[in-house]
């Protein structure tokens, strides 16, 4: 690539990404990710096939995209603005094209619902999780892709050359391990219950890391879960009436940041483990909950009014009175809101939470570093 096409394309990511310090003109030929909603670009609609859907329907998508493209945001998520800074195309979702694909700059694994466990976990505490596309069949959706696109490597060199020229993306994942747990739980299920399950998904995910490393990869971004405690879902649903007690200096719910906060803790130290043990990768650890308080903290700073409420929705304190749907109302310029519909970020969101993590604020070493 000539300089003057490389300095063109790093001003556009500056531009986009607000202002990011330059960074490498493509450190990375693909991205392949895994997850939930948070980054899903289109496989839980692609499932629902010609169901209905309102992640089908604007307001959805109605910022960047003026459509719905399958992300359950008003525009774009984390994975689309870290494409862009290394000058990829947008990662399509891997279901549309599982049998067929070539996926030249990578695919998305991710599925709305997905949880790190897969749901035989949770049986023996009785517990239901609606869907079953958990890590471990997305990434038995990976290595089928591989497979495909390295046929006869018997001895697997080709696909380690492959994932050594691409970015691997490990969700977020697990937040909704302790979502379904707290939203659909009852009296026999009290939420201090959730804290036995944080050394197992933790262990989970790092013997998924463990796993796709053994498999090539040598860069492997690992997030962390978000604040929960601030998310208006949660604001509505566990507060309410309660003690103000329950309320930390932010307005958030205390104790769920602070469960949010013993997940974040386990999780850095499985990564600092898996580092020891793998001194040839490069794994990153993006602190997804402290990018995500700094739009709490201080909102203004990026244009944000309050905070905790959502953009799309009913009526209520924190507008979660309705679903966003094409029936809903829309509170103003999503721009100005960190939440878009009760539960997930608004573009603005991921695209500073993305800041963060390129430019190294929030991630240990900055993504851009490679």
């Amino acid at each position: 690539m000539g300089i003057f096409k490389c300095l063109s394309a790093l001003l556009v990511s500056a531009v986009l990404l607000l202002n990011l310090p330059p960074g490498l003109c493509g450190c990375y030929k693909r991205i392949f990710s895994f997850g939930d909603s948070i980054i899903d670009t289109g496989n839980f609609v692609h499932m629902s096939g010609n169901g209905s859907s309102r992640y089908k329907e604007l307001p959805y998508g109605m910022t960047f995209f003026k459509n719905a493209t399958g992300r359950i945001c008003d525009g774009r998520v984390l994975v689309d603005f870290y494409a862009q800074a290394f000058q990829l195309p947008m990662i399509p979702p891997n279901l549309p094209e599982q049998d067929s694909g070539r996926f030249p700059n990578g695919a998305n694994f991710a599925v709305a619902g997905a949880t790190a466990m897969p749901p035989a976990y949770y049986r023996r505490w009785n517990h239901s999780v609606p869907m079953p596309h958990s890590l471990g069949v997305q990434i038995g959706w990976f290595k089928e892709m591989l497979q495909r696109l390295a046929p006869g490597d018997d001895d697997g060199a080709k696909i380690r050359q492959l994932l050594n020229e691409s970015l691997i993306m490990l969700g977020e994942i697990g937040g909704n391990d302790y979502n379904f747990w707290f939203w659909f739980g009852d009296a026999a299920k009290p939420r201090e219950q959730a804290n036995q399950f944080i050394p197992d998904i933790v262990a989970y995910i790092g013997s998924s890391v463990q796993e796709l490393i053994g498999l090539g990869a040598r860069s492997i971004l690992i997030p962390n879960n978000f604040p929960i405690g601030c998310v208006p879902s949660y604001l509505s649903m566990f507060f309410g009436s309660s003690n103000p007690a329950d309320l930390d200096e932010h307005r958030c719910l205390r104790w769920f940041n602070d469960f949010s906060t013993r997940h974040n803790q386990a999780l850095r130290g499985e990564v600092g483990r898996l580092k020891a043990r793998n001194p040839g990768a490069k794994l990153i650890y993006a602190d997804y909950y402290g990018a995500a308080m700094e739009l709490v903290k201080h909102p203004g700073r990026f244009g944000i009014g309050n905070p905790l409420v959502a953009c799309c929705g009913g009526g209520g304190p924190y507008h979660t009175g309705a679903a966003c749907d094409r029936t809903a109302k829309v509170w103003g310029d999503p721009s100005g809101f960190a939440n878009w519909d009760g539960v997930h970020m608004t573009e603005k969101a991921y695209q500073v939470i993305a800041q963060g993590v390129l430019n190294g604020t929030f991630a240990d070493p900055p993504l851009l570093s490679c």
